[in-house]
């Protein structure tokens, strides 16, 4: 006597192509070296847009604009103390996928965190 066994269909994860529309758009904005970068100090510390700037080797006004970005997509926040504004991540999820990026792109990933 042979056991029939039933075709189960695997459960599909929740959500659909217009849910992820929000999280292509602001993966799009960190697909640049120099977000990555900022995205990656800010992570360890809150900086200046100056601070920014010359780490990544870029003007002030460019460090502005890739700082606009990415707090359009809620990723960071500003803090006033005097004339200077500071930059800190906003969501907590940034440490997850950069810790990944590092892992994977980074010569010294897997050691570094």
């Amino acid at each position: 006597m042979v056991a029939k066994t039933k075709n189960i269909e695997p459960s599909k994860p929740p959500g659909t192509v217009e849910d992820f529309a929000e999280a292509a758009e602001c993966l799009k904005t960190l697909a640049h070296p120099v977000r990555l970068r900022i995205i990656q100090m800010l992570l360890h510390g809150r900086y200046t847009v100056g601070e920014l700037a010359a780490d990544c080797g870029i003007q002030d006004n460019v460090g502005s604009e890739h700082l606009r970005l990415l707090q359009r997509c809620g990723f960071l926040m500003s803090e006033r103390e005097g004339r200077r504004v500071y930059y800190r991540v906003a969501e907590t999820h940034l440490e997850k996928l950069m810790s990944c990026i590092e892992g994977r792109f980074l010569p010294c990933g897997a050691k570094y965190r």
